[in-house]
């Protein structure tokens, strides 16, 4: 499957936002991310990432691969699920993978046609709002409807930092206590 997204920061009137513009509340989620280091490449220079993502509906292992265009967060996104976090850590760990970093948030869903519209509030770094389609191709198309939908409701230009990415870079200029306890969290 392919991700097409974009996200911006959210500014105080989102949710009146979305659903001024026909969004339909799906649920509310906590989520659980914990990403990892591969021993075989170095997965900030190929622009992928491989994290185990916990949530109430269950634990899912995710592949995400580099971006595809300038603009979105566009990608190859596979994922599936699996019995228990621990126990995917465990078979992770056994192949060479490292724990990295763990990123927190709280997901508010909305439905807005083919599109899923997503509050985020993410721990150390504030809310956002972000824009995803699921396809099956890269498309122009939906590139474009996503920055639309990113642009309606969210404040400045996209971001195609990743939530992660976003962590490392705020924690790189805290001192060197706080920036490892910031990008690297704490056990789930």
């Amino acid at each position: 499957m392919i991700e097409v997204e974009a996200k911006a920061r959210a500014p105080e009137d989102a949710e009146e936002r979305i659903l001024r513009m026909g969004g339909v509340l799906e649920g509310v989620e906590n989520h659980t991310d914990i990403y990892f280091r591969s021993p075989v490449r170095d997965f900030a220079s190929s622009d992928e990432a491989l994290r185990i993502r916990i949530k109430k509906e269950g634990v899912y292992l995710t592949y995400k691969g580099p971006k595809l265009d300038p603009e979105t967060k566009t990608r190859l996104e596979l994922s599936l699920r699996v019995d228990d976090a621990a126990t995917a850590e465990r078979l992770l760990e056994s192949l060479g993978f490292s724990r990295f970093a763990v990123v927190r948030k709280r997901r508010a869903k909305y439905r807005l046609g083919d599109a899923i519209v997503a509050l985020d509030d993410v721990d150390g770094l504030g809310r956002f709002v972000e824009a995803e389609i699921a396809a099956d191709r890269d498309s122009p198309t939906d590139r474009a409807r996503v920055l639309e939908i990113i642009s309606s409701i969210g404040t400045g230009e996209p971001i195609r930092l990743s939530y992660l990415e976003l962590l490392i870079s705020r924690s790189s200029a805290a001192p060197p206590r706080a920036a490892e306890k910031s990008a690297l969290g704490s056990e789930p």
